[in-house]
């Protein structure tokens, strides 16, 4: 797809490019025309003949004897210097734009107009605008703080604005997690954190958690999972998905909620975590 964008912003380049070349190579071309009526009343105030030169070719002869001569590539023999009055340049309220200038200014301008806007539309689809919030890094803050923030909070740690739950991993199951996760989940998880998308694998509905079980256990058709996201029972395909995470060196937890992993398949228990007390949700019925 940018490689397509790029190619046709190419080509209307040279298209402009090709058009500019053309109008001014007609305006080159035709030297001779017809001269506008005020054109020639200030050539007629202006410039006055002596009774010598009546004889003297009209400037029309001259303007085309002259694209003639360049026509068949012979050189430009110069019109005999004739007595003139003095020049005195016009006022500058008297000046005006030629009709020819005005067109292909206007012609020119509007080319670079349309391409500057399918430049820059070009540019907004290559790059972007920043992005912040869920779909974007989230730096959440220190790995020791979490872990604090999730005990205080009954084991479970919200965070609307990644639409995740923040969930403690414990040390003792890495080694079987290693076998399962992959690095963009074990680098958050060997920290001791697990960020969980807050959507039910099954149909997408917002699991909560239940405080009494220390699951989470989805309204809507009864799917339950671990304290990490492991699928427990009910009729959901797979365990909760996940985000990637990163760890920096002095311990910061950065959670990228623009890169969504798929939930651990069913029969994954790699905490051995049972339900520690009454389920919040019965179970599935069909």
């Amino acid at each position: 797809m940018t490689i397509a964008l790029i190619v046709i912003a190419a080509l209307v380049v040279l298209a402009a490019v090709t058009l500019v070349a053309t109008l001014r190579r007609r305006d080159t071309a035709s030297a001779a025309g017809h001269l506008s009526r005020e054109t020639l009343s200030r050539d007629r105030g202006m410039v006055t003949l002596t009774e010598t030169d009546v004889e003297l070719p009209t400037g029309r002869e001259v303007e085309r004897s002259a694209v003639v001569a360049r026509r068949e590539g012979q050189s430009i023999v110069p019109a005999k210097s004739s007595e003139l009055t003095t020049w005195t340049p016009p006022e500058a309220e008297q000046t005006g734009m030629a009709r020819r200038q005005f067109l292909n200014r206007s012609i020119i301008g509007s080319f670079a107009l349309g391409l500057g806007g399918f430049g820059g539309g070009v540019l907004a689809f290559l790059w972007p605008p920043f992005i912040t919030g869920f779909g974007a890094p989230i730096q959440v803050g220190k790995i020791t703080d979490i872990v604090q923030t999730i005990r205080d909070n009954g084991g479970f740690w919200y965070r609307p604005d990644g639409r995740m739950w923040l969930t403690e991993y414990p040390v003792g199951a890495i080694e079987r997690a290693r076998s399962v996760y992959s690095g963009p989940e074990l680098s958050g998880m060997e920290a001791g954190v697990v960020a969980l998308y807050q959507k039910c694998p099954h149909l997408g509905c917002r699991v909560p958690e239940c405080l009494t079980s220390q699951w989470f256990e989805c309204p809507c058709h009864g799917s339950k999972y671990n304290r990490v996201g492991e699928k427990r029972g009910g009729p959901a395909p797979r365990g909760m998905d996940r985000f990637a995470m990163t760890v920096s060196s002095d311990g910061f937890l950065t959670v990228n909620t623009g890169q969504v992993i798929q939930g651990p398949p069913i029969g994954t228990n790699t905490t051995g975590q049972e339900a520690e007390g009454p389920n919040c949700i019965g179970e599935a019925t069909h």
